[in-house]
């Protein structure tokens, strides 16, 4: 079995070798911008960045480690120039889907890696990426926002986004119509999101869903007890409408 190193690995390189991969994951992406993943070759790469291709090998195990490093490179990038912070777990929501769009637009041929579902659940930036959002949609469940279960909300928000950038990648630049991602998100947090905190034993399901956001840490339960308390507070949400 190939080793695929990655950005990830918590081995300190030394400072050359550092930067001959930085070097590498910046030419690389440079590439893939002008010419797409075709462009991405290990001779191209090594000969725009001044090295020999065994030197891919070495830092990266394989080609798709290499295109494993630049879409983890340029989404980090791109996150760090539009990080916001709010204290509504719904703003917040908002915000990382208007990152997700503007990313997805603004670096296609990234977004297409990222998309591949061949890749998908081995790529570091996506699982950082799934991450982030599983994140996002435990605060609205624990701020008793979500009318669905957690892992409904993130493959459904996941869905839609992933859905409105290719749907909006497909169109010529001048026809883009950036309304499709407003409505799209519409409809997904209609489908997800509660109007207010659930406050009163009516909304059964938003109040099942936030309480089941805590269950794993109430310290006073059993594993057994937990596990248990878990699957009947799904019960509410898992009723068909």
């Amino acid at each position: 079995m190939r080793y695929r190193r990655t950005v990830t690995d918590t081995a300190k390189p030394l400072d050359g070798r550092s930067a001959t991969r930085t070097n590498l994951v910046e030419v690389a992406a440079r590439l893939l911008r002008e010419h797409g993943p075709a462009g991405v070759t290990t001779r191209a790469v090594a000969q725009a960045a001044g090295v020999q291709a065994p030197a891919i090998y070495r830092l990266f195990g394989d080609k798709d480690g290499l295109l494993d490093s630049v879409a983890e490179h340029v989404l980090a990038t791109y996150v760090a120039g539009k990080r916001s912070e709010h204290g509504d777990p719904v703003a917040d929501l908002r915000a990382g889907w208007d990152t997700h769009i503007g990313f997805g637009l603004t670096n296609p041929a990234v977004f297409g890696l990222l998309a591949d579902p061949e890749r998908a659940l081995r790529s570091p930036a996506t699982v950082a990426g799934l991450d982030v959002l599983r994140a996002r949609v435990h605060r609205l469940a624990t701020a008793g926002r979500l009318r669905v279960p957690e892992r409904r909300a993130v493959e459904l928000i996941h869905a839609a986004g992933t859905g409105a950038v290719l749907a909006l990648l497909a169109m010529p630049p001048e026809r883009r119509d950036l309304g499709l991602a407003d409505a799209m998100y519409d409809a997904v947090t209609r489908a997800v999101l509660t109007d207010v905190p659930a406050v009163d034993a009516n909304d059964t399901a938003a109040a099942a869903v936030a309480f089941r956001a805590v269950v794993p840490e109430l310290p006073m339960l059993t594993g057994a007890e937990r596990a248990l308390l878990a699957e009947w507070l799904d019960r509410p949400t898992d009723a068909p409408a």
